[in-house]
């Protein structure tokens, strides 16, 4: 039998909220982060608004010296991470007293861009000054694989430690891989996620060039429409999303709570196209296959799919062809919803953050909506419940993620209600 895997620490810093009550309150609402962008001048620009964290202060959880090491992306990991860590009940002074424990806790951390406000800034001054001098701290403040460096360091935590980097899958092949890791006996505990901080200058031009955001500049709060005709590409979000994963016999040996099992994981790849998904959804089918494969349940188990949905005219009308191949007849009786409608687009975390959604989800047994739906997509199946505009209270077993990024990069993780059952 293999080892079981539970979740026993969440945290979030989101354009919705920089705590999980808070984001989940805003979710269920029904609230849009998105609104112009206040972070700098982005008056040249085609698109100038995304959703924007609010309220944040890196001095809330860095020192001085630590933040002028790193670059944003590593405070809104830390920022997380401390969340899932107290929420879990681990404390760096505990863990420095139990070699073994340190020993077999280990961190995977993902990020699709890493430190890019860093990279533009420090090109920037060697583009004014050809003698500029590197800042020591450049590269290390870059690279994506810092996340999980510093997080192991911040801890004093000594198992498996990297990156993740699949561009918005990034951070649930972040779960993903702590899940394996922890099934095949590599670690006990895991605490796994992904940040992302590209709201900079060239973090909105790049992916306006590549015509991937949504251009309505004129109404941010209804940017982002997922399955609705007129969606035009997503939203740019920032934040982190971060998890705590555990071997279900080391939870309940220390009494932690328990907020769901993670049983079934799937990973592919398009090969088709490096921005586009397959049109018809084959391999994301495939993908969903393979975790409910994993996991040994029909697709009729399944309740509830957080869909990657990112308000793209490709991408919405493929995932739900997908889903209508892989769960045929029973597609009609899921609910589907697309927290990117409300939350902007995270990038490296949104898998993360959206995988916290899901075990809500199963928590309070209430799936949030996808909002900012006023014209139905004719090429889109009346009959699916995409969870427009309202929260809607089910009986919710099994739920399942979805992430894809650019690249062709596909995952999937399904989530289960806690019980005791096998």
């Amino acid at each position: 039998m293999r080892r079981r895997v539970v979740i026993t620490g969440l945290g979030v810093l989101t354009p919705l909220g920089n705590t999980v009550q808070e984001m989940w309150s805003a979710l269920l609402a029904g609230k849009s982060g998105a609104g112009p962008i206040t972070r700098f001048d982005a008056s040249s620009l085609p698109v100038q608004f995304a959703c924007e964290i609010k309220g944040f202060q890196p001095e809330d959880w860095l020192d001085r010296r630590e933040i002028r090491r790193t670059d944003p992306f590593i405070w809104y990991a830390t920022c997380s991470a401390d969340q899932a860590m107290q929420d879990a009940g681990y404390d760096k002074n505990t863990i420095l007293k139990d070699s073994r424990l340190r020993d077999r806790f280990g961190v995977v951390w993902a990020s699709g861009i890493g430190g890019i406000l860093t990279f533009m800034e420090e090109v920037s001054q060697w583009g004014r000054n050809p003698k500029h001098r590197f800042n020591p701290m450049f590269i290390p403040k870059v690279i994506v694989d810092s996340g999980a460096g510093f997080l192991s360091i911040r801890y004093g935590l000594r198992g498996p430690n990297y990156a993740t980097v699949s561009a918005c899958a990034s951070s649930l092949h972040a779960v993903i891989e702590g899940t394996l890791l922890i099934r095949q006996g590599f670690a006990d505990v895991m605490l796994v996620g992904g940040s992302e901080a590209p709201i900079c200058y060239v973090g909105i031009a790049g992916f306006a060039a590549m015509k991937a955001l949504s251009q309505r500049n004129d109404s941010p709060e209804t940017a982002s429409r997922p399955y609705d005709k007129d969606r035009d590409g997503f939203v740019m979000g920032e934040g982190a999303g971060a998890l705590i994963l555990e071997e279900l016999e080391h939870a309940r040996a220390r009494g932690a709570k328990i907020y769901a099992e993670i049983v079934g994981v799937g990973m592919n790849a398009d090969a088709y196209h490096i921005t586009a998904p397959h049109p018809e959804g084959e391999t994301t089918a495939q993908v969903m296959q393979l975790a409910l494969n994993d996991a040994q349940l029909p697709p009729t188990a399944i309740d509830y799919i957080n869909t990657h949905g990112t308000s793209t005219p490709l991408g919405d009308i493929s995932e739900l062809k997908a889903i209508l191949k892989a769960f045929g007849e029973h597609a009609y009786n899921l609910n589907i919803s697309a927290p990117k409608s409300m939350l902007g687009h995270l990038l490296g975390a949104a898998g993360a953050v959206e995988s916290i959604i899901c075990v809500l989800a199963l928590r309070d047994q209430i799936v949030p909506p996808t909002i900012n739906h006023f014209t139905d997509d004719p090429e889109i199946d009346p009959k699916l419940n995409l969870t427009f505009w309202k929260a809607q209270k089910r009986t919710i077993h099994y739920a399942l993620n979805n992430s894809f990024g650019f690249g062709g990069h596909n995952a999937s993780v399904i989530f289960k209600r806690w019980d005791e059952s096998p």
